[in-house]
């Protein structure tokens, strides 16, 4: 086996592992066969045993060594390997170095990207952001006299909806905007905008 060899046959499982990757998170193909790896590379090398470690990002753990990285090297080594033997005249060292550091930068946009999908800048919720009372929401289904309907609204950044029954007893369309007022047992207390307002 030659160097070109090693390094195309490199190439070849990384990029058709990516491929593969790919295919399975984009399509939601799921291969027929059930395994798991007699080892873990993420908890054994990038954990917190003191060995090679990755990133945090809002409590999770980012592994340095993850299939996505460790496809993207491979990728990326063989292919620079492979195309340096055949059309560049290097020593074969000066070939393998350029390789690797091919490879570590292919793993490493990688990793960076893996990372800024997981990373979070919103602040931590303080109970100001919890407080459902004083929200503003939409009547999704309507509430009757002294009845019980449902509405939408926005608390923490996330859309939510919640039973709800008018304060005052009053009938409120689908589709009016309202103020929750309170909060009891999974039921909002609604008044109208306008009401209010004045």
């Amino acid at each position: 086996m030659t160097w070109s060899d090693l390094y195309l046959f490199c190439f070849l499982v990384g990029f058709a592992l990516s491929v593969l990757s790919f295919l399975a998170g984009a399509g939601h193909i799921h291969l027929p066969v059930k395994g798991h790896l007699p080892f873990h590379l993420g908890h054994h090398w990038g954990g917190g045993h003191g060995g090679l470690r990755g990133s945090f990002q809002g409590g999770v753990h980012i592994s340095w060594f993850s299939a996505s990285t460790i496809t993207a090297f491979l990728a990326w080594f063989g292919g620079t390997g492979y195309l340096l033997t055949r059309h560049a005249h290097l020593l074969a060292l000066a070939s393998f170095a350029i390789s690797v550091i091919a490879g570590l930068f292919a793993g490493w946009v990688v990793f960076r990207f893996m990372v800024k999908l997981v990373e979070t800048d919103d602040a931590p919720m303080t109970t100001e952001d919890r407080r459902v009372e004083g929200a503003l929401g939409t009547v999704s289904m309507p509430i009757r006299e002294n009845g019980t309907g449902e509405v939408i609204f926005a608390l923490g950044g996330t859309r939510r909806c919640a039973g709800a029954r008018s304060g005052d007893g009053a009938p409120i369309e689908k589709g009016a905007e309202v103020v929750i007022e309170r909060y009891e047992k999974g039921i909002a207390y609604v008044k109208r905008w306008e009401e209010f307002s004045k």
